[in-house]
């Protein structure tokens, strides 16, 4: 089962490549999908998180109020392991699970932001594929995106591994600082590269 590690900075554009790459047929399996999916209401980890932090988590729908539990973990050491406790565990759980009703495919990509913080998740990846983009288009895109001011990307940036280190670590990188139909061009030569590196390690 070749897998592909993606990952990359906030507003660097990993969704976009994600869907670029299953327009292409390949099996994507995502930890923030996934992550949703666990939190939704009715889930007995959302009910797991409700227990330690109070029914404030939660929406007038029921659902989980993402925004605040965000502002509970942010400055608080404890509150977020407490939160990573419940989890993390149950994220890897059912990772397994949608990677693995993908093993008749060439290859899958497990899209996850923190692939080089977590050695676990590194241990189910044969390669790793970084979207890179410079901090100036970061921090426009995720505002954008978010509605967040530019100094709360900035801090979220800062929290993260540094663009430099991700590099570094990275087998493959793909610069997104251009238009949709570049980086598109630049996923179809991926996807034609471990494809063919699939058909050889056959």
């Amino acid at each position: 089962m070749f897998i592909v590690g993606l990952t990359g900075g906030i507003g660097c554009g990993k969704s976009e490549v994600s869907r670029l790459f299953s327009e292409l047929g390949v099996p994507i399996v995502d930890v923030d999908i996934i992550s949703h999916q666990l939190t939704a209401k009715g889930q007995k980890t959302l009910q797991a998180i409700v227990n330690q932090f109070g029914t404030d988590v939660l929406n007038n729908d029921g659902g989980l109020n993402r925004e605040y539990l965000r502002e509970i973990v942010f400055n608080n050491q404890e509150a977020l392991h407490t939160l990573e406790a419940i989890m993390h565990p149950a994220i890897y759980e059912k990772t397994l699970i949608e990677l693995e009703k993908n093993v008749g495919s060439p290859y899958q990509i497990l899209a996850i932001p923190l692939l080089f913080e977590s050695t676990k998740y590194q241990k189910l990846i044969n390669r790793s594929l970084v979207i890179d983009c410079d901090t100036v288009t970061q921090i426009d895109r995720a505002s954008k995106r978010d509605g967040a001011s530019k100094s709360q990307i900035e801090k979220i940036i800062a929290a993260q591994m540094s663009r430099e280190t991700r590099n570094q670590l990275a087998d493959d990188i793909i610069s997104n600082n251009g238009s949709l139909d570049e980086l598109k061009q630049k996923v179809i030569q991926l996807n034609d590269k471990y494809r063919n590196t699939c058909a050889v390690n056959q």
